[in-house]
């Protein structure tokens, strides 16, 4: 039950202290608040006079300089951000200037990076890539062209060497054949004349 009440005028301050900070609005007057705020009071203050107000002078003059003065301060703040805006185009204008500089370095830099000279000449390196390999090819197929060759050349010199070899050997067997023939004849010679009287 305590806490109940406690809490019922807790609730109550909050509500008074809340009413009491509303009711303290600022009262409008021509010498504060905004200029709509400013024209309202000047409308609520007037006289009526058939369907016109009758504004007094002095508060005439007074809303006046407050919207001269309102107007003025705007004409300092137009012309702040206007130089404000010229300044923040001119750097724009540097900056674009600058990234353009540096992009035209970039790409240099790219070429440089990606070229260079080969027999005084420049060359992109993926061109001197491509001769590399068409070179390389090219090389390649040459020797597996020529290592063809010569081993179907080796092929025709070996055979010709076996082909030699065996007509070596036959002419060594015809010649030891022929020899033999030869020393039979010439025995037999001999001996027919050995035979033969004297």
């Amino acid at each position: 039950m305590k806490k109940s009440i406690f809490i019922s005028l807790f609730t109550f301050f909050i509500y008074c202290i809340n009413a009491n900070a509303q009711d303290e609005t600022p009262a409008p007057s021509l010498n504060s608040g905004t200029i709509s705020s400013q024209f309202d009071y000047l409308n609520s203050v007037s006289n009526n006079f058939q369907e016109y107000k009758v504004v007094k002078r002095t508060n005439l003059d007074k809303i006046r300089k407050n919207v001269t003065d309102s107007l003025n301060v705007f004409k300092d703040q137009l012309v702040t951000v206007k130089s404000d805006l010229k300044e923040r185009q001119d750097q724009i204008n540097v900056l674009e200037v600058q990234m353009s500089e540096v992009q035209e370095q970039l790409a240099n830099a790219e070429e440089a990076r990606d070229s260079f000279e080969f027999l005084g000449m420049p060359i992109h390196k993926s061109a001197y890539s491509s001769i590399m390999w068409t070179i390389v090819l090219v090389l390649l197929g040459a020797f597996l062209f020529f290592l063809f060759q010569y081993s179907q050349s080796h092929k025709v010199i070996s055979k010709a060497r076996k082909d030699l070899e065996e007509t070596i050997e036959e002419f060594e067997q015809h010649r030891k054949n022929t020899l033999d023939r030869e020393r039979k004849l010439k025995r037999e010679l001999v001996d027919a004349l050995n035979k033969k009287p004297v």
